[in-house]
């Protein structure tokens, strides 16, 4: 092989995503929601009225994979789409009451998750952390 495992950068951060990702879930499971409709539910709370496309851009995931996240949404009663005003064949898309309340509560869950794991780096070592991996998303979307 080219390249040992111990020294691909890749590995790590696909492991980090990975725990993560399981610890959110984790953090999330009293709340009934998953991450990924934690993750919507959290930018419509902030977004009322977002169209399915730029939900989809938000979260970081195809318009396919939302479109099937909002139909589950709106069928356990989170979410409520209508016809935009101006371009009927786009969809606004806002919360319920109820779908408020599960986003709160979610969201009660995800920020202890984030202030723990925040916890582990000084503001210094976040700040660094967070410039490395802006050029790891650089490195990695660079044309080569």
């Amino acid at each position: 092989m080219g390249m040992p495992p111990e020294e691909r950068l890749g590995l790590d951060l696909k492991r980090t995503e990975q725990a993560v990702m399981a610890a959110k879930a984790a953090a999330l499971s009293g709340s009934g929601l998953s991450v990924p409709q934690y993750a919507a539910l959290a930018v419509l709370a902030e977004n009322p009225g977002i169209s399915g496309a730029a939900l989809a851009r938000a979260c970081l995931v195809t318009p396919q994979a939302m479109a099937a996240l909002l139909k589950n949404l709106q069928e356990i009663g989170l979410i409520e789409r209508s016809p935009h005003p101006w371009h009927q064949k786009m969809l606004e898309t806002r919360l319920t009451a109820e779908g408020q309340e599960s986003v709160r509560i979610a969201e009660t869950r995800a920020v202890a998750f984030e202030r723990r794991l925040a916890g582990e780096f000084t503001p210094a070592e976040r700040e660094t952390l967070r410039a490395l991996l802006a050029r790891c998303v650089e490195a990695a979307t660079r044309k080569p």
